[in-house]
């Protein structure tokens, strides 16, 4: 059974950071690319950031760009997701995903629960 299990959300000031982690069970994680996605309630599913299997690329929404860092621990089957210099906008709901291929706009084999992020003063 495919399980992505993310955390490390929670609620942060405006300019803050946070890190949020996926652990994940079920394949072979090494072998797939893995992706971070976001949703606010009302809104579609968004893929903010894409890495390689090796986690040598990766690709970002221009939302996000220069203040997110998406990476990867193949020994310890863990995706990674550094937030740096949140904005209100930020907050939503954040999932990680297995993508069908590396891109933005691939559809998601795989999803998990997600963790929400909450970006307020």
């Amino acid at each position: 059974e495919v399980q992505l299990q993310a955390s490390g959300g929670g609620l942060v000031q405006p300019g803050g950071s946070l890190r949020l982690s996926c652990a994940i069970s079920g394949f072979t994680f090494s072998s797939y690319p893995m992706s971070w996605a976001r949703q606010v309630p009302g809104e579609g599913l968004e893929t903010v950031s894409v890495i390689s299997s090796r986690g040598s690329n990766t690709r970002y929404a221009d939302s996000v760009q220069g203040r997110f860092t998406i990476s990867r621990d193949n020994a310890k089957n863990t995706l990674y997701l550094q937030m740096n210099s949140l904005k209100p906008d930020d907050t939503a709901v954040y999932y990680c995903a297995r993508p069908k291929y590396l891109g933005l706009g691939a559809d998601l084999d795989s999803r998990g629960q997600g963790t929400l992020v909450t970006v307020s003063s």
